[in-house]
């Protein structure tokens, strides 16, 4: 099945940005979307809650301003990542905010639900739903999700274990509709090998944090930018769920990255994640992709990189 207009109309790339917790705001948001791919930022970023609609706004006129005065290069959508768990006791009023500005596109994490769905289909939006496995994509799409975002092993965050291959090969199964790949892509060439192996777009994370306009400090820029895939540590401790995240935060909070305990998944808390009633917010985040980022720099130098990187891979596959 063909993509939807919305997820390929102003792209210059099959890429979608991810929502990173806590890093992305309005500002790396809209970097990302003007640079000519989907933009996105977790809806709990926005703390107090009232901070959404203000985000919202902001990045909805920024948009439309900047189409306004760039017809010929209009930027690509953004997208809005709502955690759909029990644990969040905000999404009835985030997702209010979704249906105020009409968001284009938003993703879906940590359950599946129709009153989501619908919602964003009232204005004409579509959903991503992430999964980590073939079952939790069947129940996704069966409760009225309109693509996928397979996350697969390696990925920065909440992340599965599966193989790219293995997961997107049950997937494609089964279902011919908008399927995203997620899991240390780091480079156009992997952008391209994504779409090779039946995704139709990459879904990428990690390295936008190295960037100028990420909100994350000068020390978990520079460490994106030191270490490599063997610096990744896999762990439920830190939010219930399991992820991946940057083993020298670890040591620093006072941590053995290699004796972490188990936590108990029916005691997630993402306040406590956010709002650092723990220290987990200086542990952080990130995917098994890092070797790829070199330096820290503007988002739409690494953008750059990318198209400059896939267009070669195709070249150099297709003479």
């Amino acid at each position: 099945m063909a993509l939807p207009p919305i997820l390929k109309d102003n792209l210059r790339l099959p890429v979608v940005a991810s929502p990173l917790f806590i890093i992305s705001h309005p500002k790396l948001t809209l970097a990302q979307c003007k640079a000519g791919i989907v933009g996105s930022f977790p809806a709990l970023n926005a703390r107090p809650e009232a901070q959404l609609d203000e985000w919202l706004a902001e990045i909805t006129e920024d948009l439309a301003a900047h189409n306004a005065n760039n017809p010929d290069r209009p930027a690509a959508p953004f997208a809005v990542n709502q955690i759909v768990h029990m644990s969040n006791k905000r999404l009835e009023h985030d997702l209010m905010m979704c249906v105020k500005y009409k968001v284009p596109i938003v993703i879906s994490s940590l359950g599946a639900v129709p009153e989501v769905n619908a919602a964003v289909h009232s204005y004409g939006g579509i959903v991503l739903h992430d999964v980590i496995n073939n079952r939790h994509a069947n129940s996704a799409i069966r409760k009225g999700a309109d693509g996928l975002i397979a996350v697969a092993t390696g990925a920065g965050g909440h992340a599965g274990t599966l193989s790219p291959f293995a997961l997107v090969q049950e997937i494609r199964e089964w279902f011919d509709g908008p399927l995203l790949l997620a899991g240390a892509i780091a480079n156009g060439g992997a952008v391209l090998a994504a779409q090779a192996m039946g995704a139709d777009m990459a879904y990428i994370g990690s390295p936008f944090i190295a960037t100028e306009e990420a909100r994350a400090s000068a020390e978990y820029k520079q460490a994106i930018v030191d270490a490599h895939a063997n610096d990744i540590v896999y762990s439920n401790y830190f939010t219930g769920i399991h992820g991946n995240y940057l083993k020298p935060s670890i040591v620093a909070a006072g941590m053995d990255p290699d004796n972490l305990p188990v936590a108990d998944p029916s005691k997630m808390d993402f306040d406590k994640a956010t709002t650092g009633a723990k220290a987990w917010k200086d542990i952080w985040g990130c995917g098994q992709g890092i070797g790829a980022v070199k330096a820290v720099e503007p988002v739409a130098a690494v953008v750059d990189r990318l198209e400059r990187e896939y267009i070669g891979a195709k070249k150099a596959i297709c003479g």
